[in-house]
């Protein structure tokens, strides 16, 4: 596999100010298939100041000379849609079918509606007698993490360019090779150089000091709770913008009159793709009591259906393995029904998890209320619609969920109530312009279509 020696800092591949290099290490087999930099401060610091050059250009550029170089990204993304999938599925182990229809289509259909919105964005409005200017915040640290590994970068650095700021992206350290294609995309793209710049390496050490740099003035960060809550700490005490993109444990709630087979089948699909690495993922099942037993039947019958290592891949190393596998023990010990899968590793080679359900679980479990982040699907009972909706609402996060039910109405008055920042109805489709992120502790800020755009400028009122 190959992969760049270098951090790619001011339009060019330089070589890292220290010797330290990440190996990158392909989870299906645990074999290394590449290395690349450990970067430190000094190579952030080098980034920072070449993104800070660049800024005043950038900025002045007119947002229909931005919208053509996003479009030209969105095309370079979609000329190495093969390459990218390939890669993605070495790296992070999803099967390549996931890698091809998700992780390398969808960044092309986020970039391409960032075109779209540079050039179609009204930057400037007229209020009473004020002209109120949109305008970029300025230099941007992105820290993106591995189980989307394009799609997170591209939701971020997108926006972040068609608003006219310039970015430092740090990459997680797992999936770092797709980050180098990502950098070689702009250069084809004819992004000018300094406005975006990458920098590999560990988070405490460059993705600290990304975040602590007095010349980023926002960051983006998308990770879990506890890292996002110190990077948000940092960032407040330097009075910079931040975005946090964070946890989740959504619930997936069947109210009795919906279509139950599709519900619990399309439920399990959204759990065990991208082998349950989805910060959105429908985790909690909520079933009411007449026909839960039927639910778990299905939920049983449908999760046989994703074998390791050909319809599911592994998990990203073998810490996150070890983090999953406790938790299925976790749940055995709190007395949950194992209905499928359990703490054994299915397969000899790789960092596999079998995909779990587990059954009887009540809400005060650990397995109910802490995002697990792996194939395990735990399944709720709920006596009436308002236990639903407290059951619902009764975790820390709230990024995403489903209702079903045959009343569309009903399923819409139900997802009014939840506390959650995005929600489907029977199933609806992923819209690349609808916002996304969380209520609670799931996080600040929102990315994709306008509203992502909003978060990487800021407002200058003229009055007159």
């Amino acid at each position: 596999m190959k992969a760049h020696d270098g951090m790619y800092i001011g339009g060019a591949w330089r070589p890292a100010e220290g010797r330290d290099t990440i190996a990158v290490v392909n989870p299906a087999d645990e074999q290394v298939i590449a290395h690349v930099p450990a970067g430190t401060a000094a190579d952030v610091d080098a980034a920072v100041r070449a993104a800070r050059a660049a800024f005043p250009g950038w900025a002045a550029t007119p947002p229909a000379e931005r919208a053509a170089r996003l479009a030209a990204l969105r095309d370079a993304l979609a000329a190495r849609a093969e390459e990218i999938a390939e890669t993605i599925t070495a790296e992070l182990g999803s099967p390549l079918r996931l890698s091809r229809a998700v992780h390398a289509r969808v960044p092309v259909l986020v970039a391409g509606s960032y075109a779209e919105l540079a050039a179609g964005h009204a930057f400037e409005e007229k209020l009473g007698n004020s002209t109120v200017l949109h305008e970029p915040v300025g230099v941007v640290g992105a820290i993106t993490p591995w189980n989307y590994p394009l799609h997170q970068i591209v939701a971020k650095v997108a926006p972040a360019l068609a608003a006219g700021c310039t970015v430092v992206l740090k990459p997680a350290e797992d999936t770092p090779l797709t980050a180098q294609l990502f950098a070689e995309a702009t250069v084809q793209a004819g992004i000018p150089a300094g406005v975006f710049n990458l920098v590999t390496g560990l988070g405490p050490v460059a993705g600290q000091a990304l975040a602590e740099h007095p010349g980023v003035d926002l960051v983006s960060f998308t990770g879990s709770t506890a890292v996002g809550r110190s990077i948000g700490a940092t960032a407040s005490g330097a009075v910079k913008r931040v975005a946090l993109e964070l946890g989740g444990k959504s619930a997936n709630v069947i109210l009795p009159d919906a279509d139950l087979a599709r519900a619990v089948s399309a439920g399990v699909a959204n759990v065990m793709s991208n082998s349950g690495q989805t910060c959105s993922a429908w985790t909690r099942m909520l079933v009411d009591a007449e026909r839960y037993e039927e639910a778990v039947a299905l939920a049983a019958e449908a999760v046989a259906k994703y074998e390791p290592g050909e319809r599911i891949g592994p998990l990203v190393n073998a810490k996150q393995q070890a983090r999953v596998r406790s938790y299925i023990e976790k749940g055995l010990a709190e007395g949950a029904r194992l209905v499928a899968g359990g703490p054994d590793s299915p397969r000899e080679k790789g960092y596999y998890v079998s995909p779990t359900v587990f059954a009887d679980v009540t809400p005060d479990m650990v397995i109910a209320q802490e995002e697990i982040f792996g194939p395990v699907l735990t399944i709720l009972r709920y006596e009436d619609e308002e236990d639903a909706l407290r059951i619902a609402n009764s975790t820390v996060y709230g990024l995403a969920g489903a209702v079903w039910a045959a009343d569309a109405e009903r399923a819409v008055a139900f997802a009014r109530r939840m506390e959650t920042g995005q929600v489907d109805i029977n199933g609806g489709r992923f819209n690349p312009l609808a916002p996304f992120g969380g209520y609670k502790q799931s996080g600040v800020g929102r990315e994709l279509g306008p509203h992502g755009l909003a978060e990487y400028l800021q407002t200058k009122s003229l009055q007159f």
